[in-house]
C-alpha cells in the first residue's frame, strides 16, 4: 500500500484550509486544472489549485496560505495573456469572476482587478480608458496592469502605466498598501543608458518610471498582487473619422507612420490578414493598409497618398476596425492552411526604423525558412507577428536571432503584453547584466521568496520550455484533423463576449470558463493528452463541459479562427457512447424523422414525452399531413427542388406550400420528392455519425435525378440547409453527396434577386437561426425583406432552443436564460412589429415564451405578394 509523500500531505493540508478560511471557489478537480493550465500563448502549466475570490480579504488569506505552505501565486484575469503570463503550476487566482466592482467619478474609476475594460467604458459617460487592446470586451484591468496593455490608442494616450494613477496592492508576506503612499522599499539604483528611449519599451521592469505605481505596471504579477486600482480616464472623442490607406507593400506603409501626426490611432494591416476574413471589405487599392483614425480633418492624412478613404459611418468603421482586432486569431493560420504561432509576438522599435526594421525581419524569417503575417501599431512601432514555427525545432535559434534584430534598431523585445515566459530568458540580450540583477533586487524587494509567477522576468523559465504541444501532444487514438481541431483554439478568449455575436450562448449565462469555446477547446485538448484528463472520450468532465453546448455553431462564425465545437461535440458523443447506451433524448429526438415516418409520434404519445427525456415544460409539437402529400408540381419555367425537410414537412407545411406558391409565381416549376427525405441532422447533433451518413448517403443517391441535371435544391429549414451544405459534404465522401450540398440553395438567396418591389413598410423583428448565422448568411433575406417593403430589425442571438437542447431535461432554465440575452428584450421592445424566424426551433421557443406568432419568410412574402393559397 503506497502513502502520500510528504510534498502531498503538504498539498493535502493546504487544499483543506484554502477551503476553510477563503471566501470564494476552490478547484482543483481535473476538468478545472486542465482549463486554467494555458492561457493565450504555447505555454502549459498545470496549477494544483485555482480560486475565484469573493472578496480582497479572501485574495490576502490565500496568498498568506500560499506563503505558508510555499506555493508559488499566480494572478490571472481573463487568461488573453499571449506570453504565458497567466498559468502557473501553483495557486492560481482567477479575479474576473466576481472582483469585478467599479466605480466612476468624473475622470477617475475606481475598480477592481477583475473589473472588464469595455464594461468600465460603459460606465464612463463622458470619458474612457485611453488603452483598448484588441482584447477589450473580455480583457480585465488587472491583466492590463500586470501587462502594461497599450492598444490602438497608445499613440494619443499611452500605455496602461501612464494612465493609472494608484494602485492598492498586496505583498507575498501580508502588507497591503497604495502605491501613493507606501511603505519604504529598498529599491535598485539604476543607469538610464541601460533603457531604449521609445515609448513602447514594456521589456523588464520600468526602473525608470517617475513613480512606484507606474514601476509596479507590466510587473507581470511577479512583485505584487493587485487588489484595486484607480485609473485616469480621458475624454471621449466626440467623433471619431477613419482614414484608410493603401499602400504597395508593408514596407511602405511603415515608412509613412512619421508623416502622420495627431492622429488616435495609427494602425497597420496585412493582404495575408485580410484574407482571413469571411467578407473581404472595400478598401483603397494596395496590398498594405493604415487604418488613421482622427477627431477632425480627415484631409491632412488622406492628401498623402492618392489611394485612400474616409469613413464617417460608425458601423462601417467597426466593421473594419474587427478586422484588426481578430488580428491575434486571424494571423493563426497562413493563407494556404498552414498553422502559425505567437512568440515573437510584440516587438517594438522607434517608429522612424520600422520600414528598415520590417525589411530586415522578413529578410530574417526567409533566412530561417518561416513565414509570418505581419499587422500592428505602426504608429508605435509595434509589430505583432504570428510565426509558422516548427516548435520542436529551430524556435529558439530564431527568437534569439530577433532579439539581436530589435535590439539593433534600439528596440525592446515587448511593446506590450510583457516578456512572460517566452521572452524573459532573451532580457540579457537587450539589458547589460547590471540591469539584470537590478531587477532581481527590484522583485526581491517585493517578493524576496519568489513566490509571486516566478520564472517570468526574473529567474526565467527556458522559453522553448512547457511548449503544449509538445508537453501534452494527442495520446489517444483519433483523426488526425480532429487532433489539430483541438489545438485550433490560440485562446484569445473572443468567446468570453458577452455582448455582440452569437457564440457561446450558455457561457454568457453560466460564465463558467468551461461553458466557453475556449473551455472546451482547452478540454478536448487536454482529454486527447490524456495527462489531467484520464478518461479519454469517456471523460465525465468533457462530457458535462459540452452538455450545455447548444450546437449554435456561433463560435463557427464568431471565433477569429473559426472554432465549430457543434462538429467537436458531435464528434465527442459519438465517441462516448459507442457500444453504450446513451441518453433517452439522443433516441426520442435524434430518431425523431424515424418516429414521424412512421407514425409514432402523436397527440397521444406526446404525453408521455418525459419518458423519453423531454423536459416537462415543453410539450411536443404535433405533426399534420406531411408536405410531401399536399404538393404536387405546380408552376412553369425552370425546374427547381422543393426539400422537404423533417420540420417543415411534418409540423408546419404550410411554409413549404408558401414557398412553393412564390416560387411557382416568380417563373419556377416547383417540383418535390414523393418520399419523406432527411438531411441526417438530428443524428448528427446527438453523435450518432455513423446513421447520420447513412440518411444523408440515401437522401443525396435519391436527389441524383435532380441534383445531377444541375437543379436548385431549395431549403427552407436553415439548420437542414446549413447541414447540406457544409457538413455532409465533410461526413460523407459520396459524390451524390457531394452533389446535393452544390446544388442546395437558401430560400432567400433563390427568390431575392427576382422579387419586385412591393409598395408599403412593415417592420419586423428577425431573428436569425444560428446555423443561417454561422454557414449562410444573411444578405440575400436582407435583399428579400427589403424588396417585400419589410424593414428588418435583426436580433443577433441565440434563440435557446436550438434542436433538441431545449427539449432535453435538465437545459430548460438556461434554454429560457438564453432567450432573455437578446430575442425577448427585442421582442418586448417591438410589440407591434412581424416576427420572422426561419428556423423551426427558433418560431417553437418564440411561441413558448410569448403570445407572439412568428412566421417564416416564405409566408412574408406569399402575403406580400398575394400568392397565399391555403
Amino acid at each position: 500500500m503506497s502513502h502520500p509523500s510528504g510534498h502531498d500531505r503538504v498539498m493535502r493540508a493546504f487544499l483543506d484550509q484554502l477551503r476553510r478560511h477563503v471566501d470564494g471557489d476552490v478547484l482543483d478537480d481535473p476538468a478545472s486544472r486542465a482549463l486554467y493550465s494555458a492561457d493565450a500563448s504555447n505555454y502549459r502549466h498545470v496549477p494544483r489549485v485555482i480560486i475565484r475570490p469573493r472578496t480582497p480579504g479572501a485574495v490576502g488569506a490565500a496568498v498568506a496560505l500560499a506563503a505558508e505552505h510555499r506555493v508559488p501565486v499566480t494572478s490571472r484575469g481573463a487568461g488573453t495573456s499571449i506570453a504565458g503570463n497567466a498559468c502557473g503550476t501553483g495557486l492560481v487566482i482567477d479575479f474576473s469572476r466576481y472582483l469585478t466592482a467599479i466605480e466612476i467619478s468624473g475622470d477617475r474609476a475606481f475598480v477592481q482587478p477583475g473589473a472588464v475594460l469595455d464594461r468600465v467604458n460603459s460606465l464612463a459617460g463622458d470619458y474612457v480608458f485611453g488603452p483598448d487592446p484588441s482584447t477589450h470586451s473580455r480583457c480585465t484591468i488587472g491583466g492590463m496592469i500586470g501587462n502594461n496593455a497599450c492598444g490602438a490608442h497608445s499613440v494619443k494616450w499611452g500605455k496602461t502605466s501612464e494612465n493609472v494613477a494608484n494602485l492598492h496592492v498586496l505583498t507575498a508576506d501580508g502588507r497591503t498598501f497604495d502605491t501613493t503612499n507606501a511603505p519604504a522599499f529598498d529599491l535598485p539604483a539604476y543607469d538610464p543608458a541601460w533603457f531604449p528611449q521609445l515609448g513602447r519599451r514594456v521589456s523588464g521592469y520600468a526602473l525608470d518610471a517617475p513613480t512606484l505605481t507606474q514601476q509596479l505596471v507590466g510587473t507581470e504579477g511577479t512583485c505584487v498582487v493587485v487588489l484595486g486600482a484607480e485609473l485616469k480616464l480621458v475624454r471621449r472623442p466626440e467623433r471619431r473619422i477613419l482614414v484608410v490607406l493603401g499602400f504597395a507593400d508593408t514596407y511602405a506603409a511603415a515608412d509613412h507612420v512619421t508623416q502622420i501626426s495627431g492622429a488616435l490611432a495609427v494602425e497597420g494591416i496585412d493582404e495575408a490578414l485580410v484574407r482571413g476574413v469571411r467578407v473581404r471589405p472595400d478598401l483603397p487599392e494596395g496590398r498594405s493598409w493604415l487604418f488613421v483614425e482622427v477627431e477632425d480633418h480627415p484631409e491632412r492624412v488622406a492628401r498623402i497618398t492618392k489611394d485612400s478613404m474616409i469613413i464617417h459611418d460608425p458601423a462601417h468603421q467597426r466593421a473594419l476596425w474587427r478586422i484588426r482586432e481578430d488580428g491575434a486569431g486571424l494571423a493563426t493560420r497562413m493563407p494556404d492552411g498552414g498553422e502559425a504561432w505567437s512568440g515573437w509576438e510584440d516587438a517594438a522599435v522607434p517608429p522612424e526604423r520600422l520600414g528598415t526594421y520590417l525589411r530586415e525581419f522578413d529578410r530574417l524569417l526567409a533566412r530561417h525558412g518561416r513565414r509570418g503575417i505581419t499587422y500592428g501599431h505602426y504608429g508605435e512601432g509595434c509589430l505583432h507577428v504570428r510565426i509558422d514555427f516548427d516548435l520542436a525545432h529551430g524556435y529558439r535559434e530564431f527568437l534569439q536571432d530577433a532579439a539581436d534584430l530589435v535590439v539593433s534598431h534600439g528596440g525592446s523585445l515587448s511593446g506590450e503584453h510583457g516578456d512572460g515566459q517566452a521572452r524573459s530568458e532573451l532580457l540579457g540580450r537587450m539589458y547589460p547584466p547590471a540591469a539584470l540583477e537590478a531587477f532581481r533586487r527590484f522583485k526581491h524587494a517585493f517578493d524576496p521568496g519568489d513566490l509571486l509567477n516566478p520564472g517570468r522576468i526574473v529567474e526565467p523559465l527556458k522559453l522553448d520550455d512547457d511548449l503544449r504541444i509538445l508537453v501534452a501532444p494527442p495520446r489517444i487514438p483519433t483523426r488526425a484533423e480532429f487532433a489539430a481541431d483541438t489545438r485550433r483554439c490560440v485562446g484569445v478568449g473572443k468567446c468570453l463576449n458577452t455582448k455582440g455575436g452569437v457564440m457561446c450562448p450558455s457561457y454568457r449565462v453560466t460564465r463558467e470558463e468551461k461553458h466557453s469555446t475556449r473551455g472546451r477547446a482547452h478540454l478536448l485538448f487536454e482529454m486527447l493528452s490524456g495527462d489531467v484528463i484520464k478518461d479519454g472520450w469517456r471523460s465525465p468532465e468533457v462530457a458535462g463541459a459540452l452538455d450545455l453546448c447548444l450546437g449554435c455553431k456561433g463560435c463557427k462564425r464568431d471565433c477569429p479562427v473559426d472554432v465549430d465545437m457543434a462538429s467537436y461535440k458531435a464528434e465527442f458523443l459519438h465517441e462516448h457512447y459507442k457500444g453504450r447506451l446513451r441518453p433517452r433524448s439522443h433516441y426520442a429526438m435524434g430518431w425523431l424523422p424515424t418516429w414521424l415516418k412512421y407514425g409514432l409520434v402523436n397527440r397521444f404519445t406526446a404525453k408521455f414525452a418525459r419518458f423519453a427525456g423531454i423536459t416537462p415544460e415543453r410539450s411536443l409539437p404535433v405533426p399534420t399531413t406531411p408536405l410531401v402529400r399536399q404538393l404536387h408540381p405546380l408552376g412553369e419555367g425552370d425546374p427547381v427542388l422543393l426539400f422537404p425537410d423533417t420540420f417543415t414537412n411534418f409540423f408546419e407545411p404550410g411554409i413549404g406550400l408558401d414557398a412553393a406558391n412564390v416560387l411557382a409565381h416568380l417563373g419556377n416549376r416547383v417540383e418535390i420528392p414523393s418520399a419523406n427525405v432527411c438531411c441526417g441532422l438530428t443524428w448528427h447533433s446527438t453523435g450518432q455519425l455513423g446513421k447520420a451518413r447513412r440518411v444523408v448517403e440515401r437522401t443525396a443517391r435519391a436527389l441524383l435525378p435532380w441534383t445531377g441535371d444541375g437543379v436548385p435544391v431549395i431549403g427552407l429549414e436553415p439548420s437542414c440547409t446549413a447541414f447540406l451544405k457544409t457538413e455532409a459534404p465533410k461526413l460523407s465522401d459520396d459524390l451524390a453527396v457531394r452533389a446535393l450540398a452544390d446544388a442546395t440553395q437558401t430560400f432567400a438567396s433563390h427568390v431575392a434577386p427576382k422579387l419586385p418591389e412591393v409598395g408599403g413598410v412593415r417592420e419586423a423583428v428577425v431573428q436569425t437561426h444560428c446555423h443561417q448565422y454561422a454557414e449562410l448568411g444573411f444578405d440575400a433575406d436582407h435583399e428579400a425583406m427589403t424588396r417585400a417593403g419589410i424593414t428588418p430589425e435583426v436580433v443577433e442571438g441565440c434563440c435557446g432552443l436550438a434542436g433538441n437542447f431545449g427539449f432535453e431535461q435538465g437545459h430548460y432554465d438556461v434554454s429560457i436564460a438564453c432567450a432573455e440575452q437578446d430575442l425577448l428584450p427585442a421582442l418586448r421592445a417591438n410589440e407591434d412589429a412581424l416576427v420572422i424566424a426561419d428556423g423551426f426551433s427558433c418560431r417553437t421557443q418564440i411561441r413558448h415564451t410569448t403570445d407572439r406568432r412568428p412566421v417564416h419568410l416564405a409566408t412574408v412574402l406569399a402575403t406580400r405578394l398575394g400568392v397565399i393559397n391555403r
